[in-house]
């Protein structure tokens, strides 16, 4: 049937092509110059404007492919976000269990809280600077409670509208990290400075933290790999704003510090 369908096209157009040079002949024969001119040049702007269009659609297509993969990339990076977080918080929440302490149900309602904010919000384009903040101050809460409250974290925010949106789950790997490399290192005296400011011209975080040197190298010593959360930080910043933001970090002494920088102009 479908071939039949082409063969009657075919013959369709064939008759049509043979009609038209019918008719330009006859305008050739009857003497009127101006006539098949005219008709000689719509006859060869035709093929120009479909091959334009036809050059149109391939690249739709083309950009279309291309938003796809770029989309299927931004949410396998989502998807490698922090799981370990979650299996180290189960653990507490084992301990807090057979503790029997009062802090088990704070810990499990947190827990949930960040679950699903990963499950179904982190599959957004964007959310809110709130709920963006309230996913970051329940994941600093958890690991006060796992290190009794003996850290010295100070979170300032500066947003000048709570409802903006922004893309999920964009600065957690470097607050995850300044505590698995940061606070996990030490045994006291551990501190984390985070500051998320934003406004309609620009997204900015900067966290500051302090480290052991010799417990960090060591660690990376036995891990033998590490860095997956920055690695995947900045593809995100890529993929998402190509060409308007900063990557800042630099290492004084004993203390990690990183900047970045999103215009949104």
């Amino acid at each position: 049937m479908i071939q039949k369908n082409h063969l009657l096209t075919s013959v369709k157009l064939v008759g049509a092509l043979a009609l038209y040079a019918g008719f330009l002949f006859w305008l050739y024969q009857s003497n009127q110059p101006d006539l098949l001119i005219v008709f000689l040049t719509i006859s060869l702007m035709i093929p120009i404007v479909w091959l334009i269009r036809d050059r149109f659609k391939q690249q739709q297509i083309i950009d279309n492919l291309h938003q796809e993969t770029l989309t299927a990339e931004l949410n396998l990076l989502k998807s490698q976000i922090n799981p370990h977080f979650f299996f180290n918080t189960l653990n507490n929440l084992y301990g807090l269990a057979i503790e029997k302490s009062d802090l088990t149900q704070e810990v499990i309602y947190k827990l949930s809280q960040m679950m699903r904010f990963t499950i179904y919000d982190g599959r957004k384009n964007s959310v809110s600077v709130e709920d963006e903040i309230n996913y970051l101050n329940n994941f600093i809460e958890l690991n006060q409670i796992r290190h009794k409250n003996a850290l010295d974290i100070t979170f300032i925010q500066q947003c000048e509208n709570m409802a903006q949106r922004i893309p999920p789950l964009l600065f957690i790997n470097l607050l995850e990290n300044a505590f698995k490399h940061g606070i996990d290192t030490q045994t006291n005296g551990q501190y984390i400075e985070f500051t998320l400011t934003t406004n309609q011209q620009s997204i900015a975080f900067e966290l500051r933290n302090n480290f052991d040197p010799q417990v960090l190298e060591s660690k990376k010593h036995q891990q033998r790999s590490g860095g997956l959360g920055i690695v995947n930080l900045k593809r995100r910043l890529k993929l998402l704003y190509p060409n308007k933001h900063q990557y800042i970090e630099r290492t004084e002494s004993n203390e990690f510090y990183t900047k970045v920088i999103i215009d949104l102009t």
